[in-house]
């Protein structure tokens, strides 16, 4: 029996980190909706998202929180994106 995909985290010098990759809609577009709230509350970094798929359904809820999202390299076969507040 294979373990179920879990959400990871972790911080370093690019910001806070959150690896979704695996998980099955909408359970990304959740964590990283929360992430990104719970960094604007404390005026945290930016946010660094792993996915296994371009999340189209993310950037409207971007916009409409103040963030907005570029997508930076990656692993192969990784969609990576810098997730930051708007100024």
């Amino acid at each position: 029996m294979s373990a179920e995909p879990t959400i990871r985290r972790w911080r370093d010098a690019q910001g806070e980190h959150i690896d979704v990759r695996g998980l099955p809609p909408p359970e990304p577009l959740v964590a990283i909706l929360r992430l990104v709230h719970e960094q604007g509350l404390v005026g945290g970094a930016d946010v660094i998202v792993h996915h296994d798929r371009d999340p189209a359904l993310l950037y409207p809820e971007l916009v409409e929180r103040g963030w907005w999202a570029e997508r930076v390299e990656g692993a192969l076969g990784e969609v990576r994106l810098r997730l930051s507040r708007s100024t």
